[in-house]
């Protein structure tokens, strides 16, 4: 047991002397770092890019029907109609489902749908959906 005593009175002042010479130390930098730390940067912004363009949000829609040519009917004229708006058919079989639109809030998404219910009276939902927002819209509307 004194032994160990000993030791480790012998060690402690080493110790804080070499503590005390690590003042004058310069270290280089390899400046392969700095580029090991750029592609971590740019790997980090390719994988989370598709999780920064999807968001809760809305969508409307405007038909749900057996016929695929009654849904693909509906897409061309809200392509004509409304060239800005985006549709997305959806096929949960046996329903194919045509909804439009990319809203961040259901009130955008009501407005919308009276502008749409001029084309088809009926059958117009407002839904909740996973929606697509580009990047200069999140830049609009910034942190949440």
């Amino acid at each position: 047991m004194y032994k160990y005593l000993i030791i480790l009175s012998l060690l402690t002042p080493a110790g804080v002397m070499a503590q005390a010479d690590t003042a004058g130390i310069v270290v280089h930098k390899d400046p392969r770092i700095d580029q090991l730390i750029h592609r971590q940067m740019e790997i980090n912004e390719e994988t989370t890019r598709d999780s920064r363009r999807s968001m809760p949000g809305f969508r409307i829609q405007v038909i749900s029907a057996t016929d695929r040519n009654k849904v693909f009917a509906a897409k061309t004229k809200i392509y004509q109609q409304f060239p800005d708006l985006k549709p997305y058919v959806l096929y949960q079989p046996p329903y194919y489902k045509l909804r439009v639109g990319n809203f961040k809030t259901q009130t955008e998404a009501e407005e919308f749908e009276k502008q749409l219910s001029s084309l088809f009276p009926s059958g117009l939902y407002v839904i909740r959906d996973t929606i697509e927002v580009t990047p200069e819209r999140l830049k609009e509307e910034g942190p949440q």
